[in-house]
């Protein structure tokens, strides 16, 4: 396997290692409103369910705790040619971004670089960030965010805090999508 091609593939087979919990529901046989622990499982992308966004789509994979974390959630975004999905922003979690397919257009602290497929970018926590799609094409990637139970906390004070006009919903933190 060829060695840009390898940590993706970790990646991808970490967010793959979680059941298939839709983003804020109960796994069966917990008591309601409690979310499971994240057990190993496998996600097939044929059985995801696409949900039309204003700027192409969307594809939830998990949103869960983990044994060691507050949260871990992953979902795949498509953007259509020259669309973003909100304006640059940051936020206490940390989140990781694979391109599956198509030109991505990446903004970090204000420095704009285009990737392609498999490409990999970390967003670091409270560093400004935002994507764009930088091409003629549709582009697809995957985001995988980290929320530990510190950045968790953080992000609900940040979400509150918030001005109006966001998008962003009490508790809601706002992230690549």
């Amino acid at each position: 396997m060829r060695k840009h091609i390898l940590l993706p593939a970790l990646l991808l087979a970490v967010a793959a290692a979680s059941p298939g919990v839709a983003p804020d529901q109960s796994s069966p046989g917990t008591v309601s409103g409690a979310p499971k622990t994240l057990r190993s499982t496998v996600y097939d992308w044929t059985k995801l369910d696409v949900i039309p966004t204003k700027t192409g789509e969307r594809r939830d994979i998990v949103s869960a705790p983990t044994a060691t974390l507050a949260r871990f959630e992953s979902h795949v975004t498509t953007l259509r040619a020259n669309e973003a999905p909100h304006p640059s922003h940051s936020h206490p979690d940390e989140e990781i971004v694979i391109v599956k397919e198509g030109t991505l257009e990446v903004t970090i602290d204000g420095r704009v670089e285009k990737v392609g497929p498999g490409s990999t970018i970390f967003f670091a926590s409270n560093e400004s960030h935002g994507v764009k799609n930088g091409g003629d094409t549709p582009v697809t990637y995957f985001i995988i965010r980290i929320l530990t139970p510190e950045a968790a906390n953080a992000a609900a004070k940040q979400v509150t805090a918030r001005a109006p006009g966001t998008g962003a919903a009490p508790g809601q933190a706002v992230g690549p999508d």
